[in-house]
């Protein structure tokens, strides 16, 4: 867990849903109410965003007792407890809602990626996220890819050198491109993986040909001109497929023997799991 930049997103977050107080609670809820409430879990899936919650806790009130039950990564269903937090009423009511947005999102993306990562468990293929991400929360929304048993891809644009389509063009070709980037690495002295992306064997035999790259990824490529593609890399390059892969197809890519298949829906169309803090009546 990055400190820093949990922290800034916990600030951020706050100020954007409490502003100046939660006067709902501050009207109706005597200043030192002491209470409990528990995560109800409502949905089937893959818990996630445990640790975040403790944090979203730790950051409004110091004061506030968690008891886990459940952890990260853990299979759950309808009914299930996830902790029990107990403390100042008012502030597990400022908490509420941003522990409930994470977790639920967090959740739902990590059973996403689990269901994608046990197709895929008797190959040699393992899935990838990419920067199909909600922004703010692209640190989190990839912390749950890998709970789910992904593989975090670059964080953004600044951790690898991904050469695709546009800079392809606008660089005046594959050639020009993978140089152009590797005189960029040797003039700045940044030690950064180079990756490209092409679109048909034309493009492909061309990267082959100049080298000097660490992966290549295979976009929209039919399954018989993948074969062709990985036959033709022969495992000289790390190789990821990309472009239209879904559940019901991602073991077909797999089969084709590339590395990875990257998926943006894995981040940016999941459904979120249900789950509900529930006050304890005492």
């Amino acid at each position: 867990m990055d400190q820093h930049i949990i922290h800034q997103f916990i600030k951020n977050a706050l100020a954007e849903d409490v502003g100046d107080g939660d006067h709902t609670s501050l009207s109706t809820i005597p200043a030192g109410t002491q209470g409990k409430a528990r995560l109800i879990i409502k949905d089937t899936g893959i818990l996630a965003g445990v640790e975040l919650a403790l944090e979203i806790f730790r950051e409004i009130d110091p004061q506030l007792k968690v008891n886990v039950t459940l952890n990260d990564g853990a299979e759950v269903k309808f009914g299930d407890i996830a902790f029990e937090v107990e403390g100042s009423v008012q502030s597990i009511l400022v908490a509420e809602r941003l522990v409930l947005n994470c977790m639920q999102r967090m959740s739902g993306i990590a059973t996403t990626t689990n269901e994608i990562a046990d197709i895929l468990r008797n190959t040699n293929t393992r899935v990838l996220d990419t920067r199909k991400t909600t922004p703010g929360m692209r640190y989190l929304e990839k912390w749950a890819v890998k709970i789910g048993g992904g593989v975090n891809h670059r964080f953004g644009l600044y951790d690898m050198i991904l050469i695709k389509d546009n800079h392809v063009d606008y660089a005046g070709g594959i050639a020009n491109a993978i140089t152009n980037a590797q005189q960029y690495l040797l003039d700045t002295g940044k030690k950064l993986a180079i990756e490209i992306e092409v679109r048909n064997l034309e493009e492909l035999e061309e990267v082959l040909q100049v080298g000097g790259v660490d992966r290549i990824l295979l976009d929209n490529f039919k399954f018989d001109v993948l074969k062709q593609a990985v036959a033709m890399i022969e495992g000289r390059y790390i190789t990821e497929a990309s472009g239209g892969i879904t559940v019901d197809n991602v073991l077909e890519y797999a089969l084709c023997g590339v590395d990875y298949v990257s998926m943006g829906s894995l981040t940016h169309s999941v459904k979120s799991l249900d789950m509900s803090l529930k006050a304890i009546k005492q």
